[in-house]
């Protein structure tokens, strides 16, 4: 008797530290935890423009950008350039030898009316315009593409470094109340052309500083 109690002792023993083992083994802490997802950083790829190579476009996306309050993220949309070139140029003439270029550029959907235009020469503009549509070619609609743009050394026309400063402290100067995307939105509020000094003006549109921006 006291032999099969002993027997059926042990059994009872061995079951239990089996059961323990085996739900230690089944715990879910010791189970991988998926990682968690990066947090949206606003676009899904870079662009490095070519300043050196493309200085007049780079210089007014620059401007645009760092002046003008303008998105760096162009959310290509190549169904709804034509549309979007179509408002952003509205009331703005062509001028010959020179591209009336946009930023954010037409195949953006954040492109369209309200768009900063300036004139650029055409070689520049058509170079730099190929360029970036080689490089976004492979990319789908809907793809966000951060611009990343440095000031370029060379700037509009003949600059020189007395001219760049001048051109940086009307900048800053302009009037803070009053502030016009692009000439298109002077001349829909009645006030082309705009004179150095006036509210309003500012040497981003003013591309050939003399003094008289937008004028018609």
């Amino acid at each position: 008797m006291i032999r099969h109690l002993r027997w059926l002792f042990a059994v009872a023993v061995t079951l239990l530290f089996a059961g323990g083992c085996s739900s230690t083994a089944a715990t879910p802490a010791t189970m991988p935890t998926p990682a968690a997802d990066a947090a949206d950083p606003g676009f899904d790829v870079e662009l490095v423009f070519p300043s050196d190579a493309y200085p007049e476009t780079a210089l007014h996306i620059y401007d645009a950008i760092e002046l003008g309050g303008a998105s760096d993220v162009c959310t290509i949309d190549r169904d709804g350039a034509d549309d979007n070139r179509r408002r952003s140029l509205a009331g703005i003439e062509p001028q010959a030898g020179y591209d009336r270029d946009e930023w954010p550029m037409a195949m953006c959907a954040e492109g369209g009316e309200g768009a900063n235009v300036a004139y650029i020469d055409s070689s520049d503009n058509r170079g730099a315009g190929a360029w970036v549509g080689h490089r976004l070619e492979a990319y789908p609609d809907g793809t966000r593409v951060r611009f990343v743009v440095s000031k370029p050394a060379l700037t509009f026309g003949e600059y020189t470094a007395e001219q760049e400063a001048l051109r940086s402290k009307e900048a800053e100067s302009s009037s803070p109340a009053v502030s016009y995307a692009n000439c298109a939105a002077v001349s829909a509020a009645g006030k082309a052309p705009l004179f150095k000094g006036e509210p309003g003006y500012s040497a981003k549109l003013d591309r050939d500083r003399d003094g008289i921006a937008c004028e018609t």
